[in-house]
């Protein structure tokens, strides 16, 4: 009996606190690792950076383009006053300056600067889902540890009755069929440790691939109370405001919007200023040598282009339709997407309270019950099913604590406000604006900011 009730203290004791190494990963640590380390968001971290060169792009229309050229040829001549060779070369350089393109420039260059903030939001949103994933995996490792300890001791606890069942029978106090039982319940608990190992396995394998490290003595984590909006209406009102799908589909719709108008600048004339410079010889570099420049004005208007610009301003238009559409099924999805969360969260908390009183309900039960057969009023069955019945209420403890940490960082995700500046993790923050301000008025260099 003393030995049942210390299993039982110990399955207890764990669902409060885990052994743990000397060092050890606390969940805001590894959401840190995952936000420096994640390859995902490290991918749309440059995705973000390339969109970024729409931008100098765009601007180029703004600014002059120069080319040099050069030619060399001869020329030879047979006529009835005679025949000879003239050679002849030359080489200039010519600028090109854009005057007017239609509002082209000008709003192709607000088409990229939407473009980057959509991707800036999509950035944020790629964020969330990182650390939502890092969260749902860590808690995935802390729960599937727990239900292999808890497999663990009920093994041991079936163990002690296989071994008391033998002694009973051997004494002639018991039957071949109380140990039979015995045997049959430890060999389906030592299938489930096997089974509770491999769950482990894969949710570190998970941890590893979304953390970008192995799971390292894991602690209990604490539910984001004091961050989460304190009704549902109120967290609908600010992930309408502030969610980053939402806002990256917004901004979509102002590219589409620009691009419109840029498709419908080719319809309007263009202005541009050329200046050439050239210098020529005639009959080898030390003869007859000449120079010459002219400045040039260029109107082009327009006038019939088959067709085609029609049909991508009509395109251009069915795009934007599109993207205001987007935006409604974007605020649709999100809302979705947070009531759930709000009902798992709210869910999960009941589950919890319910199941503390499971297990504290379950654990008096067995400890009757071992009583009673102690004295011949109980069966060994009994007291094998009151031990799975503790076994079952710890293991349903610990999965809802576990759904309760995942679903408050869902709801912050679903919110809009996950990320590492509000979780207050010790870990640079990345800031998109920084390659912006590199790029934007770059000239010239192949390289990028970062020496590539």
């Amino acid at each position: 009996m003393a030995s049942n009730r210390a299993l039982l203290l110990s399955a207890a004791l764990f669902l409060a606190t885990s052994l743990a190494p000397a060092r050890a990963d606390s969940l805001t640590e590894a959401l840190a690792a995952a936000y420096a380390n994640n390859p995902t968001l490290n991918a749309a971290r440059a995705s973000t950076r390339a969109t970024d060169e729409g931008v100098p792009q765009a601007l180029a229309g703004y600014r002059p383009s120069i080319s040099a050229f050069a030619d060399a040829g001869v020329t030879s001549t047979d006529t009835t006053a005679g025949s000879g060779q003239l050679r002849s070369a030359s080489a200039g350089i010519t600028l090109t300056q854009p005057i007017f393109s239609g509002f082209r420039t000008v709003n192709g260059t607000k088409a990229a600067e939407a473009a980057v903030r959509a991707a800036r939001e999509s950035l944020r949103n790629t964020e969330q889902n990182v650390l939502l994933d890092a969260a749902t995996a860590y808690m995935d490792v802390v729960r599937d540890q727990a239900i292999l300890r808890l497999r663990q001791q009920d093994v041991r606890f079936l163990q002690e009755q296989v071994r008391a069942a033998d002694d009973r029978l051997t004494v002639g106090e018991g039957t071949r069929t109380d140990v039979a039982q015995s045997e049959a319940r430890l060999a389906s608990a030592s299938s489930a440790v096997s089974l509770a190992q491999a769950n482990l396995e894969a949710s570190a394998g998970t941890y590893r691939q979304v953390i970008g490290r192995d799971p390292r003595g894991l602690q209990r984590a604490k539910v984001l109370n004091g961050v989460l909006p304190r009704s549902l209406d109120q967290a609908i009102a600010q992930s309408r405001a502030e969610h980053p799908a939402i806002l990256a589909s917004q901004f979509n719709a102002d590219v589409a919007s620009f691009n419109v108008q840029v498709v419908e600048g080719e319809l309007l004339p263009t202005v541009s200023l050329e200046a050439t410079a050239q210098r020529s010889w005639e009959d080898g570099f030390g003869a007859r040598t000449g120079n010459s420049a002219q400045v040039v004005g260029r109107i082009n208007i327009p006038i019939y282009e088959g067709g085609q610009v029609y049909s991508r301003v009509r395109e251009a238009k069915e795009i934007l339709g599109q993207r205001k559409i987007e935006v409604d099924v974007s605020r649709d999805q999100v809302q979705a997407a947070l009531v759930a969360a709000w009902g798992g969260l709210q869910a999960a908390r009941s589950q919890v309270t319910a199941a503390r009183s499971q297990v504290e309900a379950s654990q008096l039960a067995l400890e009757g019950v071992t009583e009673e057969q102690r004295v011949g009023q109980r069966t060994t069955l009994d007291v094998l099913n009151a031990q799975a019945e503790v076994t079952s209420a710890q293991i349903s403890l610990v999965q809802a604590e576990r759904d309760v940490v995942v679903a408050s960082y869902a709801v912050l995700s679903a919110v809009g406000r996950l990320s590492a500046t509000g979780l207050g993790l010790k870990v640079a923050a990345y800031k998109p604006e920084q390659h912006y301000q590199q790029v934007r008025d770059k000239w010239f260099g192949l390289r990028t900011p970062d020496g590539r």
